[in-house]
């Protein structure tokens, strides 16, 4: 790796591991810890912590709301992990209760974006837009450990002001929806139609039935030998 190169990953690593721990309020309320793992190389002993670390095997991982500022963090992460190797693999875990629509879908489509297959796995529950993100992984590499919950819903908004603006995104509410509903479609196998339906309202599903629905490919109990 050159020197160069040394100082682009020691810069993303200090940029991820302070966001990380701005966003995520459990590390906050730990007083920002963030274990750290130290490394023997050539050039000494280098010290990471462990999701920067995580990051240069190609893991990346989507934890809490998906907002804007985390999908920024993760769309880098993509992008940088593509200019790295464009023929390896990607890993995403995904543990999210859900968030901004537009936020998760500059996720959606970097991941569709870039030339390595993105990988994605459910650790303890991948809900609306989490849900659909975890869908999106790249064919036959949708995977849920046992005990995740997968929940999908159509999208939720809500507006106050004249009955013109209202209606203005009333109409886009819609067309989200309608997009939304369209590309679960395309990546779960199932009918614009069955996805309408079974996210009228929230539908909670385990790991089994989320793959038999065909959200997922697989449920994983271990990683294989």
């Amino acid at each position: 790796m050159r020197i160069q190169d040394i100082t682009i990953w020691e810069r993303l690593q200090s940029m991820f591991r302070n966001s990380y721990i701005q966003q995520n309020s459990d590390i906050q309320a730990a007083g920002g810890l963030v274990p750290m793992v130290v490394e023997q190389s050539a050039r000494g002993e280098r010290a990471y912590d462990i999701y920067s670390r995580l990051l240069k095997e190609r893991v990346i991982f989507l934890v809490g709301p998906v907002e804007d500022y985390m999908a920024n963090l993760i769309c880098a992460q993509l992008l940088f992990l593509e200019a790295e190797n464009p023929d390896k693999d990607i890993h995403l875990y995904i543990n999210s209760p859900g968030g901004s629509v537009t936020a998760g879908m500059s996720i959606y489509d970097t991941m569709q974006f870039i030339k390595p297959n993105v990988s994605t796995t459910c650790i303890g529950q991948a809900c609306s837009m989490g849900a659909f993100l975890l869908t999106a992984g790249a064919p036959g590499k949708r995977f849920c450990l046992p005990n995740s919950r997968v929940m999908i819903h159509q999208p939720l908004g809500g507006f106050q002001g004249q009955a013109s603006d209202i209606e203005i995104h009333a109409k886009e509410i819609l067309f989200i929806r309608e997009r939304l509903n369209t590309l679960m479609a395309k990546h779960s196998g199932r009918t614009l139609e069955e996805i309408e339906r079974d996210t009228n309202r929230d539908n909670f599903m385990s790991a089994e039935a989320a793959k038999e629905y065909g959200l997922i490919d697989e449920v994983i109990n271990q990683r294989p030998a």
